[in-house]
């Protein structure tokens, strides 16, 4: 059996090809065996553009049952897909298209204004995700036909590059990472082990595909699987997610710690904090626990009700929102990886989830903590496995330092290892802080405790001048409903109780955190963090 992606979409055929395959929320899926024969269809329409195998082909698009299309047909002919993350400036999409040098882009119209101001001499052709037709290209005749079948036939191989995804990362310059396909198909073969997934599954898309993490198991995990995905016609707000989820009722998800974060926040606490007597009763640990358990059926009724597999990765999950899900008997997952390894290291199914922890690696894959402390057992994770990338595109000596002549990737992320081989995150090494007397601080835990504060929405803790400053993004609507009642020179008043608020935080963080993690200052961040595509902070945007 081939580890190649056209490998593994000839088996799923076999067994799924009138199987649903992917729609959006509410609309008639596509089978499997439709989709094979678009892939085709697209196989011709890049032939006649001059696409060969090697070739890189962007895609900048929103999520849509086409994007699966348009990535199969660039990969199964051998060529090689470029993912752009659709929130990417005009300036960092040319900057992808010039350093792949991309012969030809899918684009969905909606992002078409972005490549009029990017578009570099490399690229040749444009095709809208949308419908398939031809947005520009050398050749007049270029024309999308459905019915068409390629001229070549194309057998990649498992070495060869599939994708180059250049990660937005919250490190500053973006780096073209080449995964070929035995990494990405190892990789959702895996997946597959953690959760028993078949042809009755049902995922509903929220991530962009263009990231590795919903490209490789929420894409190409299901399509191993027969699955049907089903996708957004918009963003992911309250009001398009709620009727989505009851309408396709999910029977799995993938998501980051921001989307159940905002939910545990905006409706959950609100909930068990609206009167004195429920909120006293809910710091006792056994009303708690009954609580949460009543609040978890009516969280699994609001997500449709069928869902057997709750995603979570891209970041580290807050630890009172993990106890919660916990205790509500929510069916969440926690998984680790990079974009460098394709992306999936460690993760647990529902059934194995050990509270703050990732869970162990996957099957296939060792992990290691390099050189751990004697003390704490903490250090830098290091992985080796066929998930890990070829290297960065074109950057053999950035290659070097995160890669091992002996084929170690260095993850960048501080962890421990627990006796049970449970993997447990502390944050990035470059985020790390030492203090004073030496001492190793974590700003996201304090961060965490932070995010646990009411009217916090997110936070972020960096180092100024040997001291610890907290930035932070307050819920200003809901400060401004609880005071309301202030009629007189509501502005004023709301100053004076916002400052009184960061004065409260900073006591109340700096009693919850060891003596050299005390916050010296905390400062209202007065909008909100630029994010990546997994909605951590851009970190060295404010560092």
């Amino acid at each position: 059996m081939g580890m190649t992606l056209p490998d593994l979409f000839d088996r799923t055929l076999q067994k799924f090809r009138e199987r649903d395959a992917y729609a959006f929320a509410g609309e008639k899926p596509k089978t499997f065996g439709s989709t094979a024969a678009e892939v085709d269809s697209l196989i011709s329409l890049l032939e006649k553009a001059g696409i060969e195998p090697g070739d890189r082909v962007a895609i900048l698009s929103t999520n849509m049952p086409n994007w699966s299309s348009a990535f199969f047909s660039v990969t199964f002919m051998g060529a090689v897909a470029v993912p752009v993350l659709p929130d990417f400036s005009a300036t960092e999409v040319r900057n992808v298209l010039t350093h792949s040098e991309a012969k030809a882009i899918f684009i969905s119209s909606s992002l078409l204004p972005k490549l009029d101001e990017a578009k570099p001499a490399c690229l040749k052709t444009a095709i809208l995700t949308d419908d398939f037709s031809v947005v520009f290209s050398e050749r007049n005749d270029l024309v999308y036909m459905q019915g068409r079948i390629p001229r070549e036939k194309y057998s990649p191989g498992e070495e060869d590059l599939a994708s180059i995804v250049y990660t937005s990362g919250t490190t500053g310059r973006s780096k073209g990472v080449m995964l070929t396909h035995r990494n990405i198909v190892f990789n959702a073969m895996k997946g597959a082990l953690i959760h028993h997934l078949d042809e009755n599954d049902r995922f509903l898309s929220v991530l962009p595909l263009s990231h590795t993490y919903e490209n490789t198991l929420g894409l190409i995990l299901p399509m191993l699987c027969g699955s049907c995905v089903y996708y957004l016609r918009k963003p992911p707000t309250p009001s398009v997610l709620v009727p989505a989820l009851a309408e396709v009722k999910p029977t799995a998800m993938l998501t980051v710690p921001l989307i159940i974060e905002k939910i545990y926040y905006n409706r959950i606490v609100p909930a068990f904090t609206k009167n004195g007597i429920v909120k006293t009763l809910y710091k006792m640990p056994a009303v708690r626990k009954k609580l949460n358990a009543a609040a978890g059926k009516k969280l699994m009724v609001t997500f449709g009700g069928e869902l057997r597999f709750f995603g979570v990765g891209g970041a580290k999950l807050n630890r009172n929102v993990e106890r919660f899900l916990l205790e509500a008997k929510f069916p969440y997952a926690i998984g680790y990886g990079l974009t460098e390894t394709a992306p999936l290291l460690a993760g647990t199914g529902p059934k194995n989830t050990v509270f703050e922890s990732t869970g162990p690696a996957i099957d296939g894959v060792e992990i290691k903590i390099n050189h751990p402390d004697a003390v704490t057992g903490e250090g830098e994770v290091w992985a080796k496995g066929p998930n890990v990338m070829k290297g960065y595109y074109k950057e053999p000596e950035m290659t070097g330092e995160v890669i091992t002549p002996d084929g170690w990737f260095r993850t960048g992320d501080l962890g421990k290892i627990d006796r049970s081989g449970n993997l447990f995150i502390k944050g990035r090494l470059k985020n790390m802080i030492v203090g004073a007397s030496g001492e190793n601080i974590y700003p996201e835990e304090i961060e965490s405790v932070i995010n646990n504060y009411r009217y916090v929405i997110e936070s972020l803790v960096i180092e100024q001048k040997g001291k610890l400053v907290a930035y932070v993004h307050l819920n200003l609507e809901e400060l401004e409903k609880k005071y309301q009642h202030l009629k007189a020179d509501m502005s004023k008043q709301i100053e004076e109780k916002k400052q009184e608020l960061l004065a409260d935080l900073k006591e109340y963080v700096n009693s919850k955190v060891s003596k050299f993690s005390q916050i010296n200052k905390v400062i209202q961040q007065p909008v909100p963090f630029q994010k990546t595509a997994t909605l951590k902070i851009k970190r060295f945007l404010y560092t």
